[in-house]
């Protein structure tokens, strides 16, 4: 969603698939362990999930069908890069904060660590010097076969500048007027004005390419990656590996062919008049729509509603197109199209039983534009499903716009997109998101937003984010009876962090039930870059409203936060009108902050129970209320319920001591390790 500038100051405990590499001892190691070599020669196997140990993160976050392996514990010829949690940095924009960096004709080597027949390649390489990206060649050697070449992009990567970017180098400031972190000024209200370098705020650095291998390696045999000599990119960072096995392509018994209608699978021809002819045969013959092995070149909308629409599985499957320059611009405001499933408009009745899997969705977006209807699915989806699609460089992966109800998000990919991953806008009630993953969003990565009509009812569970390089990993704004659950969430980098609940952006007030719920976070608690101050992993934020519902804390961990582990605040202009009251925290792990475990910057209150805390950086809380420093104490109050070990909420701070630092010393923690 855009972005306000602030003011200035029942499942199984562990995935099959990953419990069952974990008990082949001599392949999975935690990071940082002694490794054992699975053959003479070969490197290592480390297999990580969020580039943790997966033991410390049982039962959370995604089931997948992949295993993950960080660059930094493979082989290399390269170079280490990181660890770094700045913004505008590929180290911290890397999963876990560290990638490798290859000049030309060195590598990388992997080793497998299952059989395999699968690759997605993390990557980062550089910009055109003008802006708009290369492409350059990584060699793909896996074991004795024939080495691949795999065509890496920038030119879905590098944005520039201010909100909400650009992809021009040497723009100059898009908003004068606003304040400057690098010199702590209003641009326009300076004289002389301050020169800032370019390019300004370079970011987004990272894309990921997938790749079919055409037959299964065994688990042990070595993947090295390869920047060739003579490639046209300076340096090529790789970030991690993920290896799958992927399934023979799907067939769906008496279902419509897409073919039968004219698609062309080869890509080369324009497919969308075929799929809206097959889309409307399916609908009324009351089948399901088959899209066969193939990529199927669409550059606008399909509008469905009523049907089912399968593909062969989102590796065999990519309905791809090219964003198309719209002139004169959409009623509503959209200057492009581009590839997407939309359902139709709330105002137009919406659409529903609406059923979608098993296909990738590529697109063409490589610019910001929020009024651009350009995201991979849209519309108003209710009783529908959505399983096992990827999608990758849309604007939004998912996007929908209540009123609406009963949609149910499975088992999906999101990677690469210029703006949020997925968001509940508007009225969606009774919905839910589980088994997704969102790596690289340009904003919230999970978002439930509740602008003019509150969201009621749904759904965050067992969902994975990664790298989130603006705002949040799940982020609630307003709404009732809503639920984040068992998630993971690592390496936010600027402007939010991990678990966001705000009364901003216009939402409705959060009413009902709030449950945040057996979450874990690992590298987050950022650093805002326009207040210039140290966030939570969670935290709270007043800003139009007072946010007083039941809201409980259950069971989370925050692990190696950056800054705090939690923070309650409000903006400044507003301090003395709202407030932050009743959150409630219970059961709560908290193993490392570079600053406090808990910082409150509001007047409220919030209890805490059994919440346990080690390896803290500075006081345990980091409690300035409303600013007014009153003899009575600060304007937050600690409830302690007991059982609060760790020594971080000592009886000198309650209910309310003043501790106020603003800006205290970091101490980086050491790595987390079981509790």
């Amino acid at each position: 969603m855009q972005r306000s500038v602030p003011g200035p100051a029942g499942r199984p405990s562990v995935p099959k698939l990953l419990a069952a590499v974990a008990t082949a001892a001599a392949l999975v190691v935690p990071p940082g362990a002694a490794a054992a070599s699975p053959a003479p020669g070969g490197p290592a196997v480390v297999t990580t999930r969020a580039a943790l140990d997966p033991a410390l993160v049982a039962g959370r976050g995604a089931r997948v069908d992949y295993l993950e392996q960080e660059a930094e514990h493979a082989r290399t010829t390269g170079t280490v890069i990181g660890p770094d949690r700045s913004a505008y940095t590929l180290a911290g924009e890397a999963s876990g904060r560290r990638a490798v960096r290859l000049l030309p004709g060195q590598h990388v080597e992997f080793t497998l660590p299952r059989a395999t027949n699968a690759l997605t390649v993390r990557y980062s390489i550089p910009d055109a010097p003008g802006g708009g990206g290369i492409t350059a060649p990584l060699r793909v050697a896996v074991g004795r076969a024939p080495a691949r070449t795999m065509t890496l992009t920038s030119q879905y990567a590098w944005l520039y500048n201010q909100y909400p970017f650009t992809n021009d180098p040497d723009a100059d400031l898009l908003h004068p007027d606003w304040w400057i972190t690098e010199c702590s000024c209003v641009p326009a209200a300076t004289t002389p004005a301050p020169v800032i370098g370019k390019p300004f705020r370079p970011h987004h650095f990272y894309d990921e390419q997938r790749m079919l291998l055409g037959r299964t390696h065994r688990a042990g045999e070595v993947v090295r990656l390869t920047a060739p000599t003579g490639t046209a990119a300076a340096w090529t960072v790789i970030d991690l590996l993920d290896t799958h096995l992927v399934a023979p392509p799907r067939t769906i018994p008496r279902a419509v062919n897409v073919l039968a209608f004219g698609a062309d699978p080869t890509g080369r021809r324009e497919s969308a008049d075929a799929f809206d002819r097959a889309v409307a045969h399916a609908r009324r013959a009351h089948r399901p729509l088959y899209l066969p092995p193939g990529t199927y070149q669409v550059n606008r909308h399909i509008v469905v509603d009523d049907v089912t629409i399968a593909g062969a599985g989102s590796w065999y499957t990519v309905v791809k197109g090219r964003e198309v320059a719209l002139d004169p611009p959409a009623p509503d405001g959209s200057r492009h199209t581009g590839v997407g499933f939309y359902g139709r408009d709330a105002a137009d009745g919406g659409s529903r039983d609406v059923h979608l899997s098993g296909f990738a969705i590529e697109g063409d977006v490589r610019e910001r534009i929020d009024t651009d209807q350009v995201n991979g699915v849209g519309g108003a989806l209710s009783h529908s499903t959505i399983d096992g699609l990827y999608l990758h460089h849309t604007k939004v992966g998912m996007w929908f716009d209540g009123p609406m109800t009963g949609l149910r998000v499975t088992d999906t990919v999101i990677a690469d997109q210029i703006a949020d991953g997925l968001n509940f806008h508007t009225g969606v009630t009774h919905s839910s998101v589980t088994d997704t993953v969102v790596r690289n969003s340009g904003d919230d990565a999970l978002a439930m937003w509740s602008e003019g009509t509150a969201n009621a009812s749904n759904t965050f569970a067992y969902n994975t984010v990664q790298s989130p390089v603006l705002a949040n990993g799940i982020a609630l704004y307003g709404g009732a009876g809503l639920t984040v659950a068992h998630n993971l969430i690592a390496d936010p980098v600027r402007e939010g962090s991990a678990i966001h609940l705000g009364a901003r952006f216009g939402a409705e007030p959060f009413a009902g039930r709030i449950r945040v719920t057996g979450n874990t976070t690992v590298r987050a608690g950022t650093y805002d870059l326009n207040w210039n101050i140290g966030l939570g992993a969670i935290w709270f934020y007043a800003l139009d409203r007072s946010i007083d519902a039941d809201i409980q804390v259950v069971g989370d961990a925050y692990l190696d936060s950056t800054y705090n582990a939690i923070m309650l605040v409000s903006d400044w202009p507003v301090k003395d009108s709202v407030r932050i009251d009743g959150v409630a925290f219970r059961d709560v792990r908290v193993d490392g902050t570079g600053t406090s475990v808990v910082s409150a910057r509001t007047a409220g209150g919030a209890s805490f129970a059994d919440v346990d805390a080690r390896n803290v950086g500075a006081v345990g809380v980091n409690n300035c209320g409303s600013f007014h420093f009153t003899p009575a104490g600060s304007e937050f109050r600690l409830t302690d319920l007991g059982g609060n070990d760790g020594g971080w909420l000592a009886p000198w701070l309650l209910p309310n001591t003043i501790t106020c630092d603003d800006r205290p010393p970091v101490v980086p923690p050491p790595p987390p390790s079981t509790w």
